[in-house]
């Protein structure tokens, strides 16, 4: 994996983990949630006019990635009314470069080396286990647990879906800013029809999430699609989850979440994995 996708994919993963946060920690998490994936409008809505269009074979792809999208939105939202940060965050991330590794060397047919497979198995375990120590602090709880694998399956499904398409679509932008203001309209469709006062109160209590976390979503992803056509969609995946480890730094340092020295081991364990999948390939 060259420098550049590297630190793409390592930015991105900050903003990740920032606007999960924002989402967790806000009292109303819906109108947090919307804030977010129609915050996508503030940038993704002006690049429709400058961008180039996607090319049609990659519509099936956009059609796909923006249901999956949707289905992933709505199944963090309910993770995070059962569960915290730091455990909801780690099984929902943790789990999907596993599957993706695993639909990517068997049916897509993906070569990966042997130091990528050991890197994306160190990450994924590293990630798992900050999870599964919230069992020595009494806190385990197995709905938000389930809740989070589902959603871990749809972050799998949505990668290579969007990675796929980006390829196809001969423009990584221009295919998620296409992706991205689909998902926001649909999702903002759902609100209306479901919770019509998380609109009305979007303009004033959401307007920082819608602002923030909106663009910082964008950026995020938009860095991700790019690398998914840049490098093998396995490694961008592996290394885009080792956003738990910021996740874990604000759910602790900003919102007082209890800190372990097993969680400590967990975060080293992922920063080895992030360390041997940077020189895993050229």
């Amino acid at each position: 994996m060259s420098f550049t996708v590297f630190v793409a994919v390592i930015t991105a993963a900050l903003l990740h983990a920032s606007w999960n946060a924002l989402v967790k920690g806000g009292a109303d998490k819906r109108l947090n949630m919307a804030g977010v994936v129609i915050g996508h409008l503030t940038i993704a809505g002006p690049l429709l006019f400058i961008v180039p269009a996607p090319d049609p074979a990659s519509y099936p792809y956009l059609v796909a990635g923006t249901i999956l999208h949707f289905g992933y939105q709505s199944f963090l939202l309910a993770s995070y009314k059962e569960g915290d940060l730091t455990q909801v965050y780690p099984i929902a991330r943790g789990s999907a470069p596993l599957i993706v590794a695993g639909v990517s060397v068997l049916f897509l047919g993906v070569a990966l080396n042997l130091p990528e497979l050991l890197a994306i198995l160190l990450i994924a375990a590293g990630i798992f286990s900050i999870a599964l120590v919230r069992g020595a602090d009494g806190l385990r709880n197995r709905k938000a647990a389930v809740l989070a694998l589902v959603t871990g399956c749809f972050i799998a499904s949505y990668s290579l879906v969007d990675g796929m398409g980006a390829r196809l679509a001969g423009t990584s932008l221009g295919f998620y800013t296409w992706l991205g203001t689909a998902n926001a309209v649909i999702f903002a469709i759902y609100m209306g029809a479901t919770t019509p006062q998380v609109l009305r109160d979007l303009p004033g209590k959401g307007r920082m999430v819608f602002l923030v976390g909106g663009s910082a979503s964008f950026v995020a992803y938009a860095l991700v699609i790019w690398a998914f056509t840049q490098a093998p969609i396995a490694l961008v995946t592996a290394l885009r989850e080792t956003s738990i480890v910021f996740a874990l730094l604000i759910g602790v340092g900003l919102m007082g979440e209890r800190l372990s020295l097993a969680k400590v081991f967990s975060t080293l364990v992922t920063l080895l994995g992030v360390i041997a999948l940077r020189f895993s390939r050229p």
